[in-house]
């Protein structure tokens, strides 16, 4: 019944197919043709967790297993989606800059061209892409400009090969800052967070000297400027996590010229009236940089797993990208905070642990599990602008299946540890 294959690890969706119609599932290249003949029948055996390719009503699909469900009289048979690990870097940027249907038809609606600044950082160039590919597929004709230093010229140049116009400034010369082209939309991107303990002083010249160069020269713009949870204090890690409303407790030099960055923005905003996005972010990932790929590492090369900051929060850096252009038709005067996180709340333990199944490998930890963590409610965020398409799970398969076979890596970790704020 169709061809059978091994597959790299495994995320789960589910499908309903028989007697309801099944949702258009998405298109690999790898998939072959000619399955489920038999899906009209009244019964059918469980089948081991091996991969079957192939079609229902003419949508390629992957199969892991089947079993019956009786729903209303009717028995509906749910089938196990499973989405392969992108092989390449090229595969894995291609999927970071998708754009979701909401994303697509949010920036179709939004007027104008848009301008990211410091696009050359770990999400911005997956971010202008997304923003390009969105409004191309939206049926929009606008400029996508990146600004950045552009160290890397690398980067530049596959900006522009992605169709990203872009334009190297130094964001601390006003003179620079005030030649910038004049657009509608902005996304602010620029900061500093590794080595703020090092050099403070360049710390707090870029969180917040460069928000109030850009709140002049953009004081007609509506701006989605880039924040980040280390605004809120640590809270019990038996809970949800900070929502917009709370207090901020910024601990740490860096956490503070953070928030500092946020009141630039709520001032000028405030006083010369152009809208605000404030994104409050905690942590995006991909299978280059992040959370989980510093635990995977860690599990695969056999160093201990700090537990000193117990749980986490990740976000799939595609939903983050998408919800962070998005938030640019709800911004706001005054500015309005948003989260941005991950739904689910994962313990560090838990994750590791899972990690060391998925690649065979024993687990050792160091410290204790301290009652107190970074988290961010993104409860609000999401109802705003729509539910992550990639969730946990899935991303810590992707992860183990990235680091054993070597995938690129940024080699930046998180500190995801930190809980003095010394970054």
């Amino acid at each position: 019944m169709g061809q059978v294959f091994a597959g790299p690890p495994l995320s789960t969706r589910y499908l309903e197919l028989g007697t309801q119609p099944g949702r258009p599932a998405k298109t690999w290249p790898t998939l072959q043709t000619s399955l489920l003949g038999a899906c009209a029948r009244p019964f059918l055996f469980w089948i081991e967790p091996t991969v079957v390719s192939g079609q229902f009503n003419g949508y390629p699909i992957f199969i892991v297993g089947f079993h019956w469900t009786k729903v209303s009289k009717q028995y509906v048979m749910a089938a196990i989606m499973a989405e392969p690990t992108p092989q390449s870097v090229e595969e894995l940027e291609d999927l970071l800059s998708r754009p979701s249907e909401q994303a697509t038809e949010t920036l179709s609606q939004l007027d104008g061209d848009i301008l990211v600044l410091g696009v050359g950082g770990k999400m911005g160039p997956t971010l202008a892409r997304l923003a390009k590919r969105a409004s191309e597929q939206g049926g929009v004709e606008r400029r996508v400009i990146g600004v950045s230093r552009f160290s890397d010229e690398s980067v530049r140049q596959r900006l522009e090969d992605w169709g990203v116009e872009t334009i190297a400034c130094d964001l601390l010369d006003e003179d620079q800052v005030q030649a910038l082209p004049a657009v509608p939309n902005v996304v602010f991107m620029a900061g500093m967070k590794f080595g703020s303990s090092g050099n403070p002083s360049l710390t707090w010249a870029m969180n917040c000297y460069v928000p109030a160069l850009v709140c002049r020269k953009y004081n007609d713009s509506r701006i989605a400027v880039f924040s980040s949870g280390n605004v809120y204090p640590l809270v019990p890690a038996d809970t949800q996590g900070s929502i917009e409303s709370d207090e901020t407790g910024p601990i740490g030099e860096y956490a503070i010229t953070v928030l500092g960055r946020e009141r630039i923005f709520q001032h000028f905003s405030q006083t010369l009236g152009f809208p605000v996005a404030l994104l409050r972010l905690n942590y995006a990932m991909e299978m280059r940089y992040g959370v989980l790929v510093d635990i995977a590492r860690n599990v695969l090369e056999g160093r201990p797993v700090d537990l000193s900051m117990p749980k986490v929060n990740v976000i799939w850096q595609a939903d983050a990208n998408a919800m962070s252009l998005m938030s640019l038709a709800h911004a706001e005067t005054p500015a309005k905070v948003i989260n941005v996180a991950g739904p689910e709340i994962l313990r560090v333990r838990d994750v590791a642990e899972q990690f060391g199944r998925l690649m065979d490998r024993p687990v050792q930890f160091s410290g204790e599990e301290g009652p107190f963590a970074y988290l961010n409610n993104g409860q609000a965020g999401h109802a705003l602008l729509g539910d992550v398409s990639v969730d946990a799970d899935q991303m810590i398969r992707w992860t183990a299946d990235w680091v054993m076979r070597g995938g690129a890596s940024l080699s930046k970790p998180t500190h995801f540890q930190v809980q003095d704020g010394k970054f």
